[in-house]
């Protein structure tokens, strides 16, 4: 039976090859069956983001740990699956590793750097000695996460390698990427400031978080230049939710056992499944496992 693994292998070689590692968030079992399966199918490693807030919706750390597990193993997934806290408190961070996953994000990029480094700091050690894979943020991504809105700064090269310098497996760097839909007059990715944080952190793979709405010529030239890990998450729930909807407004609800949550659910499973695949072929991760 594959166990959780930490994301640090699967990043390395992707930053060999030159290609990207999707973490698709997960809001509940159907999210999660969806990307396991396509994964499965496809032969490429995957992430596997859980918010605080989702993990909160799903009743707890250890609720969503023992679900991965559980269907991990019923589905027979033999694929490298790495399952990571998105955006993470140093509280939450610490609760996720007890509960059992295999990789944490800390988010310390609203501290002041002394403090984001002196709280990632005390995470890498633990991690180290666990076997977790820890990324860290330097330069709020804009957009909302969890209620915080933020504009999309871009991330100071120099604090980039400071921080990578402590030792985490995988820095997120703000280079004007935004969480959700991207307003109509978004300048783009800053690829010369994703230049020059590559510059300052060597090896290190980087990530990009917001990964929706950007232009597919975008994403590969971000892949190009270093990024190593992808984050989707709107653009699966923006199709859940249009086959939910031309489902119920089919009224096919309402004949036979059309109501049945297995059924009424299904359009949107298969939609998460058409779109994570999509994302994979875009990423270079296909057959990659």
């Amino acid at each position: 039976m594959s166990r959780l693994v930490s994301a640090k292998d699967m990043l390395n070689k992707a930053r060999d090859g030159k290609y990207a590692v999707g973490q698709f968030n997960i809001n509940n079992l159907e999210w999660t069956k969806a990307i396991l399966l396509t994964a499965e199918e496809l032969k490429s490693p995957v992430i596997l983001g859980v918010s605080e807030g989702a993990g909160k919706y799903m009743c707890g750390y250890k609720t969503v740990v023992g679900m991965v597990n559980g269907m991990m193993e019923s589905l027979n997934i033999t694929v490298p699956v790495a399952l990571h806290l998105d955006h993470g408190s140093f509280e939450g961070a610490k609760a996720c590793i007890n509960a059992g996953f295999s990789s944490v994000m800390f988010d310390g990029s609203h501290y002041p750097i002394a403090e984001n480094i002196a709280k990632t700091t005390a995470l890498v050690n633990t991690c180290d000695v666990l076997g977790l894979s820890l990324e860290a943020e330097v330069g709020s991504i804009g957009g909302e996460e969890d209620g915080v809105v933020g504009m999309g700064e871009c991330a100071d090269p120099a604090e980039c390698k400071a921080v990578a310098d402590l030792g985490v497996t995988m820095l997120a760097a703000g280079i004007g990427n935004i969480h959700g839909k991207y307003p109509e007059n978004w300048p783009g990715l800053r690829f010369d400031v994703l230049e020059k944080i590559k510059a300052q952190t060597g090896d290190m793979p980087l990530v990009l978080h917001g990964g929706t709405g950007i232009p597919d010529d975008m994403i590969k030239t971000a892949i190009s230049l270093g990024v190593a890990k992808i984050n989707v998450n709107t653009e699966c729930q923006l199709v859940f939710a249009e086959a939910t909807r031309k489902y119920i407004e089919a009224g096919k609800d309402l004949s036979g056992k059309g109501f049945d949550p297995r059924k009424l659910l299904a359009p949107g499973f298969e939609a998460i499944k058409d779109k994570v695949k999509e994302k994979m072929e875009i990423f270079g991760s296909v057959g990659k496992a």
